[in-house]
This record gives structure tokens, sequence and C-alpha cells, in this order.
């Protein structure tokens, strides 16, 4: 079925007010703006970037992506921006509060929703039927009188609310202004029968419904969300609210890739066509887990680590003689790294910068690895061409796409935090088992000068860097060896923190694979993060075994606020300390 005679489906992406809602999940403002920017390449419709009233820190990252993400064109098909768009609930404060912070860009939306359903208006909002529709009425109104033409209304929990009743509502809030209805699962309770049917009978009885776009909003507590939004395109919604990786309160939201990529292999199944980029799917997919802490289960579906793996030999021999005998979507069309062999210790400076272009070319996003002035952009080129050559002397099969993702994913991470404050030098550690380890640290600290006549700051490779600092070096006992080295840095930088998360993955396969540690940290705001440095209690966990240094997640706690960061290094106790500096 051609395109012209299908109609559109936006997409509509929550990951930064549903999502940023998963357990443990909390980003700064400037990942929420990364994140955005990646949204907006990816193609996305419409960018829920939060809920304004919750926080001033929430008010500001609506405010800023409105600004900063709001007017973006680059690698949309469309042409257009992005709809930045704005939550609130069904009262004056809400609504006022998201279009103060999305009124700068050029295309916004204030999302404002109310409850329907019996079992929330009695237990919850203490109102009757009569009073929910005046409420909803009045909100809409409202967010129409500050001059907002694009005006979503959802009546929450919808999928157990009375049909009758939400036509009713449905149709008030249209003459009210509403331009799109969306209708939540909210608690993910509906099966694909009954949200089919449900849409299907909203769109055919609903007063002036088929001058809106009606939603689908559904969550994953059964494992049906995805079914539920398909079935609920298949009766007439033309936006689908998404996030990347399903993440979400509870069990998640409906997964964006899922989705995306369903129309995509069913593409005379559906009556409808999108403008997501499916080649930015991935990057997108790993930016979010990197920025949220949030790792992908390895059979989930599209973005998972095993989704385009075969271990059956009957599969392994069917995907050789031919691809799509078991594989019904080409890894290329999501913009996962194909794995071949590109560069090789013997491979020039040349070569490696036209890789790398070539890398950034496809993949915009690396494009913030390269910033400032014409020098300062050679000196970055220099320390990743570095890291190249160690890691190439290192690895017998040779530098592989995934390798170089991962040298940029570094470097972004670096450039992701600001000013690059402490850079590793080295560290030694002595382990064993039954005996505390010993870890010691020398970190450059560029905050320092360096004396006169002193060392100056050199890269890994031994070229001269920009970076002056001073060498500063101490040394730490701890429960196995991540933690004696944590417990090291914390003594050089004197800062007490409390570890939230630590992950490490293998980025390629093989013994001499390149590893990737990310950690999260919190800052200690206990009455004991006071004391001296010698004093300073550890708060970091034991990481004792390698099935807890592989992945671990801490209990939540009253802490302070949260910084992130990535390490790469072939050897997993340097990629932990790189990661734990970058925070």
């Amino acid at each position: 079925m051609a395109n012209d005679s299908k109609q559109k489906l936006k997409i509509f992406d929550t990951t930064l007010r549903d999502g940023e809602q998963s357990p443990g999940v909390t980003l700064t403002v400037s990942e929420k703006i990364e994140i955005a920017k990646q949204l907006s390449r990816l193609g996305v419709d419409v960018c829920e970037a939060g809920f304004p009233i919750a926080s001033q820190g929430d008010f500001e990252a609506v405010q800023r992506i409105a600004k900063e993400v709001g007017n973006l064109t680059n690698g949309r098909s469309s042409g257009e921006p992005m709809t930045i768009c704005a939550l609130a609930r069904a009262v004056p404060t809400d609504i006022q509060r998201a279009y103060d912070a999305i009124r700068h860009a050029p295309r916004h939306r204030i999302h404002t929703f109310l409850a329907t359903s019996d079992i929330h208006l009695k237990h919850k909002l203490k109102i009757n039927r009569d009073e929910c529709i005046q409420r909803a009425v009045a909100a809409v109104q409202f967010a129409k009188s500050l001059g907002c033409e694009d005006i979503e209304f959802s009546p929450e929990d919808a999928g157990r609310s009375d049909k009758d009743f939400l036509c009713q509502v449905l149709g008030e809030v249209i003459k009210a202004g509403a331009t799109t209805l969306n209708i939540p699962d909210t608690v993910g309770y509906n099966t694909p029968e009954e949200y089919g049917n449900l849409i299907g009978y909203l769109v055919k009885n609903v007063p002036g419904g088929d001058k809106v776009t009606f939603s689908t909003h559904c969550h994953n507590d059964l494992g049906l969300a995805t079914a539920n939004t398909l079935a609920g395109v298949t009766n007439g919604a033309r936006q689908v609210e998404v996030t990347i990786n399903g993440i979400g309160e509870r069990a998640g939201n409906t997964s964006l890739e899922e989705i995306v990529m369903t129309i995509y292999t069913h593409p005379s199944s559906f009556p409808v066509y999108h403008n997501i980029d499916t080649r930015q799917i991935y990057h997108t997919s790993q930016l979010v887990t990197k920025k949220t802490g949030m790792v992908i289960q390895p059979n989930k579906a599209i973005v998972g680590a095993n989704a385009f793996a075969h271990e059956s030999g009957i599969h392994q021999d069917g995907v050789l003689k031919h691809k799509q005998t078991y594989e019904i979507i080409e890894p290329e069309v999501l913009g996962i790294p194909s794995g071949q062999l590109v560069l090789g210790k013997h491979s020039g400076r040349n070569a490696f910068k036209t890789r790398i272009e070539s890398i950034i070319k496809s993949n915009p996003i690396y494009e913030d690895v390269f910033i400032g002035t014409d020098a300062e952009k050679a000196t970055i080129m220099q320390k990743l061409f570095d890291s190249f050559k160690k890691l190439a002397d290192t690895k017998k099969r040779g530098v592989t796409d995934q390798d170089l993702y991962a040298l940029l994913d570094d470097q972004l991470n670096v450039v992701g935090s600001g000013r690059e404050t402490y850079r590793f030098r080295s560290i030694q550690v002595v382990s064993g088992s039954g005996v505390l380890s010993t870890a010691t640290v020398t970190i450059l600290d560029t905050t320092a000068k360096p004396a006169a006549g002193g060392a100056g700051g050199k890269t890994e490779g031994g070229a001269e860097a920009e970076v002056e600092g001073v060498e500063r070096c101490d040394a730490a006992i701890g429960h196995g060896p991540v933690h004696a080295v944590f417990s090291a840095i914390n003594r050089l930088i004197g800062f007490s923190n409390i570890l939230s998360s630590y992950e490490v993955k293998a980025v390629t396969e093989g013994s001499d694979a390149l590893g990737k540690v990310l950690v999260r940290i919190q800052q200690d705001t206990s009455p004991a993060s006071s004391s001296s440095d010698a004093e300073r209690p550890s708060k970091i966990p034991r990481l004792e075994t390698e099935e807890e240094q592989g992945s671990f997640k801490a209990q939540g706690s009253e802490t302070g606020e949260t910084w992130q960061g990535q390490g790469v290094d072939e050897d997993i106790l340097v990629a932990s300390a790189k990661a734990y500096i970058n925070a």
C-alpha cells in the first residue's frame, strides 16, 4: 500500500515525561536536552518534554528544550520541527506553567488530563460525572485562552471508564477546543480486543470526532502495550504515545521501536505511515539506556543484545545461507553497527579519520564530540587516534565499528559532562580471594597549575596534550578491586558519594573485547559526609564477585544530586576508573 493512500501516524514520544517516572530514573537538564535532540533526529512528531509544575528543574528542562530543540529540522524528512508538549493537570496553575515552558517552540502543545473512570471519580477526585465534564471543559478553554491552538486532552483511566460517558466528556472538550483526544489504558488492564473496540467505538460515536486526532497511550502491566496500541491504530487511532525501550512507570509503556518496526515489516497490514528514520533507532535506544541507567533486557525485541543472535545450529545454518530464513529485519535498518573489520594496528591517521567522519555523517549525535576551535578539534581527534592505536595493538581480530562507536561514546561522555576536571592516568591493583584489595590510582587534576619545570600532561598514547594540570596519586583498600579503585578516587578528589548503579558490558565478542562501564553516583548528604577525608566513610557497596561487578543496583536512599559517567577500555578496572572519574 503506497504512502499516498495511507494516513499519517503521529509518533508522540513521552520518554522524557512518562519514561522518567520509571523507578530510579533521574535525568539532568542537559541529559534531557541531549535526548530531545536525538528524538528530533529520529523523526518523532511530538516530544512530551516534561511536567513543568512538578518542579523548577522540570520547568527549566521543558523551557530549554522548547528554545533549543523546538526549531531543529536537521535530519527530519518532514522538514518541519518537532512539536514540544508539556503535561498539565486540569487546573489553571498547571496549564499556565505548561504554556510558559513551551511557548518558545514554533510548534507547541498543552496536554491536560482528568480521570473519567467511576473508581477515580469516587475515590480519588471525589466528584460526580457532571463536575468532571465541567472541569475538563474549563481546562481546555483556559489552555485555548492562552493562545495555544494545539491542545490534547486525556481522560485518565479511559480503559475502565463507561463508554457512553467517555463520548459525552470527549464531545464537550472538542467543542471547547481540544484537537487531540488521547485514550489511556492507565493501568495496563485492557486486552487488545477490548482496547481496539474502545478506540473504534469512540471514533464512531464521539460528537465532532471526525475533526480531531485520536491517540493511544498504553501501559505494559500485562505485557500487552504494543498489541493494544496496534489494535488502536487498526481501529482509527492516528497518534501513538510511546517511549524509547518501553520505559515508564511500573512495567513500562508502549515501546516506540516495536510499533515502528511492526508497521515497517507489515506495511500492508496498517493503513498508516510514519516519518521515523529507523536508522536512528539503535543509537537512540543506546543513548536513553546510557542516560537513564536502565539496562535493556537481552531478549528485548528490536534493540536487545540477543535480538539478532542465533544459537540453534539449525537457525545458524539457515542465516548463513540466507539471512531472511530467520531474520525479518536487517540490523543495518536499525543503525546497528555491522561489526565488520574496518581498521587494524597498521591503519594510519587518515584512514582512521575518514572512518570516524563516516560514522559521524550517519550518526549526527557524534557531532558534539568535535566542538570548539580547529585546534581543539584536532586535539580531540588525536586523543581518539591514540586510544584507537592502543586498542589496535591489543586486539588480534582488529578494530570493529562497535569499537569505534565505543570510543566516540567515551569522548561524548566527557564532552557532555562539561570541562574535564580530572583525567585518568593509571591504576595498579592488588587483589585476591580472602584478602582486602589495594588500589593505587593516579589522576591529572586540571584545576591545579603545575609548578615551574613540573611535568606536563600527556595523552595515553604519549603525544603532547593541550591539558595542563598536576598529577595526584593515592591508594586505598576495599572489599574487591572495584571498591578499592573507587575508594582511592574518592580520596583523591575529596568527595563523598554513594554508588547507585554499576554496569559492565562487552562492546564486542572475544577475550580481547573492549569493556564499557556505566556508573551513576549520588551526592552523599548524610552528616557523616562532612567528616575529614581520612575519616570519611566509604558508601560504595561491596562488589566482590564477577556477577556482582557485572550488574549492580543499590537500594534507593535519600541522597543529593545524581551524576553519571562512562568509561571504555580493554581492562574493566581501567574502564571502571574512567567512568567513576567522568561521573
